[in-house]
């Protein structure tokens, strides 16, 4: 029987046999997960019906792409588009989705067959009874080889990639998320120290020139030199409190730069403000949003970091099942075709060969290694369960304290206002007594000191507003923009 036809024999034979074993793949490996962990975990979770009963209604939060435009602050819209350009967060969270998609470029290659060439040629010389013989060759070959995904092991790991990609685009979100809460967060900071500052500075003056009255009144005999040391005292604590408030503010700014990814050194936000450069102003014009926040069900859809971990529990599905899959015999598929000639570096004349093979390969001992694993994979499953209902539990308790904070701190600042209002009647009618000499010294500074606390305060009250309306945004997911394409 010659080469060719058994060569044709081999041939029939392999046609055979490939449809089988392709149909076997086709459906091992798109049988669904008997148990998906997403599922499983959503079980687990028991969320509220509503949340607070004084919290505003709506069937989904009223969250726009762009929700730090609400505040109505052009500086702050400047801030967030740099830090969206040159965020160093955001450059790691993205070179994250990248290695992700490279690993799931990595396990979908083993879906496809792996085709390898090779080229040689030899010249050898050997001597025999003193007669040189001279051999030479050149050979080409190419030999394919394929995997059949019988029980879905292959299959398992894409998932497991695919899924483990989404997983970090969501992290990409929520990294997106954090950073622009943070550079609300660290900007309404600086704006709230700047007003204190100013307001400070503007209590200092107005001590200055209480000082001066009483110096006169002293060489005029009304005052007593007691009088002058005590408002001299309360001059020099009041530099001291301005000292500090503006370092305060000095770290305010470098916190801030290094969320832009700017140098802190030398970083001024002023240079974002308005054309006054008044950060007073705009901390007063900043625009306080009120928000719905829906129902408790709709955090499992729009926090990133949920969606993250549901991400994760669908890898850890498949990495069971891939796990399961690798207990089952593997098979596999193979091809080669060579050209030989007995001529160096030329394929005259060459005496061809073909092979194909199908083989089948059980871990018959391997100490437990593969049972482990699936052990482990399942293990890891059931953590990744508790740590999404923990997740879940914690976002809830999130809301909750943000609307708690929200309302209030607005009744907070809404009583320091007219707190504010009585003290400056108050210090008006206490500077008036003074001056005519029928006040002392001492209601004057209480006066102003009272003044000066509860002007303060307000800003504090103010900020705290402010940070509980960006708290709020936050535990509620934020607007959700879609993930960088790599």
């Amino acid at each position: 029987m010659n080469s060719t036809s058994t060569q044709k024999r081999v041939v029939s034979r392999w046609a055979l046999v490939l449809p089988v074993a392709l149909l076997l793949q086709a459906c091992a490996g798109t049988a669904p997960p008997a148990d998906p962990a997403g599922a499983a975990a959503r079980a687990k979770v028991q969320m509220p019906t509503g949340w607070r009963a004084d919290a505003p209604a709506a069937e989904s939060p009223l969250i726009d792409t762009g929700w730090w435009t609400a505040f109505q602050s052009p500086a702050l819209e400047r801030l967030v588009k740099e830090a969206l350009g040159d965020s160093a967060e955001l450059r790691i969270a993205y070179e994250r989705i990248r290695q992700a998609e490279i690993s799931l470029r990595q396990s979908g290659a083993s879906r496809w067959p792996s085709v390898n060439a090779s080229a040689g040629a030899s010249r050898s010389r050997s001597s025999t009874a003193g007669v040189e013989t001279t051999r030479e060759s050149t050979n080409v070959g190419l030999s394919a080889s394929y995997e059949v995904d019988l029980w879905g092991r292959v299959a398992d790991s894409v998932r497991a990639g695919q899924a483990s990609l989404r997983a970090s685009q969501h992290d990409w979100q929520a990294a997106r998320l954090s950073l622009l809460a943070g550079v609300a967060g660290q900007y309404f900071q600086w704006l709230g120290l700047s007003e204190r500052v100013a307001l400070a500075q503007a209590n200092l003056e107005r001590t200055e020139r209480l000082l001066v009255i009483v110096e006169s009144r002293l060489r005029n005999g009304v005052a007593t030199p007691l009088e002058v040391s005590q408002q001299r005292s309360t001059l020099l604590s009041q530099r001291v409190s301005l000292l500090a408030l503006q370092q305060q503010r000095t770290q305010s700014a470098a916190a801030l730069a290094l969320l832009l990814g700017r140098q802190p050194i030398g970083f001024t936000p002023e240079e974002y403000l308005s054309v006054s450069r008044d950060a007073a102003t705009d901390f007063a014009a900043l625009r306080v949003p009120e928000l719905a926040p829906g129902l408790p069900m709709t955090l499992l859809t729009r926090r990133p970091d949920l969606a993250a971990a549901e991400a994760q529990l669908a890898a850890a599905d498949a990495n069971v099942d891939a796990a399961r899959a690798a207990l089952w015999p593997t098979a596999s598929l193979s091809a080669s075709t060579t050209l030989t000639s007995a001529s160096l570096f030329s394929l005259a004349d060459p005496t061809r060969g073909l092979s194909l093979g199908l083989s089948l390969a059980q871990s018959i001992f391997d100490g437990g290694r593969q049972r482990a694993q699936v052990q482990l994979s399942e293990s890891q499953r059931v953590v990744l369960i508790e740590n999404y209902g923990q997740a879940v539990r914690t976002a809830v308790k999130e809301v909750g304290d943000a609307l708690g904070q929200a309302g209030y701190s607005q009744q907070q600042e809404d009583l320091q206002r007219e707190l504010v209002a009585q003290a400056q009647a108050s210090l008006r009618l206490a500077e008036l007594r003074y001056r005519e000499g029928s006040g002392d010294l001492m209601s004057l500074l209480d006066a102003q000191r009272s003044l000066f606390n509860a002007q303060d305060n307000l800003s504090v009250q103010r900020l705290a507003r402010l940070q509980a309306v960006l708290d709020l945004y936050k535990a509620l997911g934020g607007d959700w923009a879609a993930a960088p394409e790599v």
